[in-house]
């Protein structure tokens, strides 16, 4: 079993109330675009929306030791791979409501809703995004002090 699957896995089996579909199939697509030196520190699953109704766009979240992916394979063909570098995130904003909360991203270029996540994981993922680009973060402002 792949690295990516076995975390996403680990979350669903922690918070089952959180919606996802095809697991293994968008696992298999941040599995792919993985570079040799990239490990798993975190996954989970959410709908890549903001609309709580719309329960059909599953994505796997990946935190690695490099960016952030996240993976959606089509039902058809094909796929779709955003990935997040420490130095293009902006900062985190988490919602919650009664039964699902949303993640929300905000990059220089997108904003990204990730949304249907249980409510129990949203400190869990605010945590390990948060200390992630942190310390990430740091590394960045680190080399461009080298650079002067």
């Amino acid at each position: 079993m792949k690295s990516v699957y076995r975390h996403v896995l680990e979350f669903k089996r922690r918070y089952p109330m959180t919606i996802g579909w095809r697991l293994k199939r968008n696992s298999e697509v941040v599995e792919k675009h993985l570079n040799p030196d990239e490990k798993i520190l975190y996954a989970f699953i959410a709908q890549k929306n903001d609309n709580s109704l719309e329960i059909f766009s599953s994505a796997v979240v990946a935190l690695t030791n490099k960016r952030i992916l996240i993976g959606r394979k089509r039902v058809v063909f094909g796929y779709f791979l955003d990935s997040i570098t420490p130095d293009m995130f902006n900062d985190l904003k988490v919602s919650g409501g009664i039964i699902w909360g949303k993640v929300y991203i905000d990059t220089i270029k997108e904003f990204v809703t990730l949304s249907n996540i249980s409510k129990e994981a949203l400190p869990e993922i605010e945590t390990a995004i948060s200390e992630y680009m942190m310390r990430e973060k740091k590394k960045y402002g680190l080399k461009e002090k080298d650079k002067n």
